[in-house]
C-alpha cells in the first residue's frame, strides 16, 4: 500500500487532499443536521424542517448566519493569539483524517491508487500527535480571551485531554500487538477474518469511552460547561472564529469515529453476512461499508448527548486515572501474555483464553462478593452504638464520640461546595410548616410549671 501511494502523481495527491477537505466540511454540515434530528426524535420534537427538504439546509443556513455576524475582539485579549487559536484548533482536525483508509485499490483516470492520502508506517501515532497539537488551540483561546471563565475552560480541557489521551494510547497497544504494525492499512488487512472489536473487546470499550472525553462531548463536555463556565473557552468568540471551533469539534468527532472503524470495526471491509459476496470488498463499494460504520459510531455520540447528564469534574478525572488507565495496563499484560505463550509454546490460544477467562471470572466474583468499606464502617458504627462505648477513665462513664475527621463546611469560603469523597453533609434540621411552633417551643395554651 505504501509503495502504491508513493507512485501517485502530484495532481492525484492534490485531488485527494481537496476531496478530503470537502468531505470533512460536508460531513460536518450533515452531522449537525443529523444530531438535531436524532435528539429531536428522542425528545419528541420535530427538529429543523424549514430550510430545504427535511431541514437538510439548516446547517448551511447556520454557517451563513455565523459568517454575517459581527466579529468582535475583547479589549483585554491578546489579539495575535486570539486570532491564531481557532486556526490551531481546526487545522489538526483536517490533518488527522489524512491517514484513514477509505477503501482498496481503485482506478482514477487510469491511475491505480488506494483510497487514502498517505500511509506512514506509524499512522496511528501520527493521529495521536496531531490530536495533541489540536488542544493548544483550546488552551490558547481560553488564555488569550482575557477572561476568567474561558481560562478555566481551557485549563479543564488541558487536564481532560492529557488524562484521556493516555488511556486512548494504551488502548491501541493491544491492536499493535495483534496486527504487528502501526500502519492503518495493515491493521485493516489484519481484520479480514475477525474484527478487533470482538477479539480485543476491552480495548474497544476503553477507546469508546476515551474518544468521547477526547472530543469534549457530552457527558464529558467539562471544558464548555454552561452551568459554571458560561460557554467555556470560546465564550468571547463570535462570527467565523466561533464557527472554526464548531467545525473543529465535529471534524474531530468524524476523525475518532473513522479511527474506531479502522482499528476495531474492520475498516472498509464489509460485515460478515455481506462479505460473502465476491464484490463486497472491491472497487468503490467498500466506501458504503466504511461510512455506514462511521455514521453508526456518530449515532452513539448523539445518543449519549441526548441520554446522559454531565459528569462532575472529580468523577470525570477519577474515571480516567483510576479506572481506564489501570484497566488498560492490565489488559495489555493479558494480551502480551497470550501472544508470547501462543508463539513460544504448543498451548493453543483457545486453551489459554479459557484459563484466563476462568481466572477473570473468579476475580470478578471475588470483587462482587467482597464486602465494601462502607458496609464495614456502618456495621462497626452500629455495634458501637448498640454496646455503648464508654469514655476515658475519670469521665464518669459517659459515652465519648468516635474520632472523626475534619468537619465538612458546606459554605467554605462563602460559596456552597459539594462534599468530597469520604465526607458527608451534616444532618438537615427538621422542616417546620409555616405558622407551626418550632420543636420544643412552649405554646400560650401551656401553663408554666411551678
Amino acid at each position: 500500500m505504501q509503495e502504491l501511494l508513493a507512485d501517485d502523481p502530484w495532481w492525484l495527491v492534490v485531488g485527494k487532499a481537496v476531496a478530503l477537505f470537502g468531505l470533512c466540511v460536508v460531513l460536518t454540515l450533515f452531522n449537525i443536521w443529523l444530531e438535531r434530528r436524532v435528539v429531536a426524535r428522542m425528545q419528541h420534537r420535530s427538529g429543523p424542517n424549514r430550510h430545504g427538504p427535511f431541514g437538510l439546509l439548516q446547517s448551511l443556513a447556520d454557517g451563513v448566519k455565523l459568517g454575517l455576524k459581527e466579529d468582535l475582539i475583547p479589549k483585554a485579549a491578546d489579539k495575535v493569539v486570539f486570532v491564531l487559536a481557532p486556526v490551531l484548533s481546526v487545522v489538526p482536525a483536517f490533518m488527522a483524517f489524512a491517514v484513514i483508509p477509505f477503501g482498496p485499490e481503485v482506478s482514477i483516470l487510469g491511475e491505480r491508487t488506494a483510497l487514502q492520502l498517505f500511509d506512514p508506517s506509524v499512522g496511528v501515532l501520527y493521529v495521536l500527535a496531531i490530536a495533541s497539537v489540536g488542544v493548544y488551540g483550546i488552551v490558547l483561546a481560553g488564555w488569550a480571551s482575557g477572561s476568567t471563565y474561558p481560562l478555566l475552560g481551557g485549563l479543564r480541557s488541558t487536564a481532560q485531554v492529557i488524562s484521556y489521551e493516555v488511556a486512548m494510547g494504551l488502548s491501541f497497544v493491544a491492536v499493535f500487538l495483534y496486527a504487528g504494525s502501526m500502519s492503518t492499512s495493515q491493521i485493516v488487512a489484519e481484520q479480514q477474518r475477525l474484527w478487533f472489536a470482538v477479539a480485543l473487546f476491552p480495548s474497544f470499550l476503553i477507546y469508546a469511552v476515551s474518544m468521547v472525553g477526547e472530543t469534549n462531548r457530552a457527558p464529558f463536555d467539562l471544558a464548555e460547561a454552561e452551568g459554571e463556565l458560561v460557554g467555556g473557552f470560546h465564550t468571547e468568540y463570535s462570527s467565523l472564529k466561533f464557527a472554526l471551533f464548531f467545525l473543529a469539534e465535529y471534524i474531530n468527532m468524524v476523525t475518532v469515529s473513522a479511527l474506531a472503524t479502522t482499528l476495531f470495526l474492520g475498516g472498509w471491509r464489509a460485515p460478515v453476512p455481506l462479505s460473502w459476496w465476491d464484490g463486497a470488498n472491491e472497487g468503490w463499494v467498500p466506501l458504503v461499508w466504511f461510512f455506514a460504520k462511521v455514521f453508526l459510531v456518530m449515532f452513539v455520540f448523539i445518543w449519549l448527548r441526548g441520554t446522559l447528564p454531565r459528569f462532575r469534574y472529580d468523577q470525570f478525572m477519577a474515571l480516567g486515572w483510576k479506572r481506564l488507565i489501570p484497566a488498560s495496563l492490565a489488559w495489555i499484560l493479558v494480551v502480551a501474555t497470550v501472544r508470547a505463550v501462543t508463539q513460544s509454546t504448543d498451548v493453543s490460544r483457545q486453551e489459554l483464553l479459557t484459563v484466563l477467562g476462568v481466572a477473570l471470572a473468579v476475580l470478578l466474583a471475588g470483587l462482587l462478593l467482597w464486602p465494601s468499606g462502607k458496609d464495614d464502617e456502618a456495621r462497626d458504627g452500629g455495634d458501637a452504638r448498640a454496646t455503648g462505648a464508654t469514655g476515658p477513665a475519670g469521665s464518669g462513664g459517659g459515652a465519648a464520640p468516635a474520632a472523626a475527621g475534619p468537619a465538612f463546611d458546606p459554605m467554605a469560603g462563602g460559596f456552597p461546595v459539594p462534599p468530597l469523597p469520604g465526607q458527608q453533609l451534616p444532618p438537615a434540621p427538621p422542616r417546620v410548616p409555616a405558622g407551626a411552633p418550632a420543636p420544643g417551643a412552649r405554646t400560650t395554651e401551656e401553663e408554666p410549671r411551678a
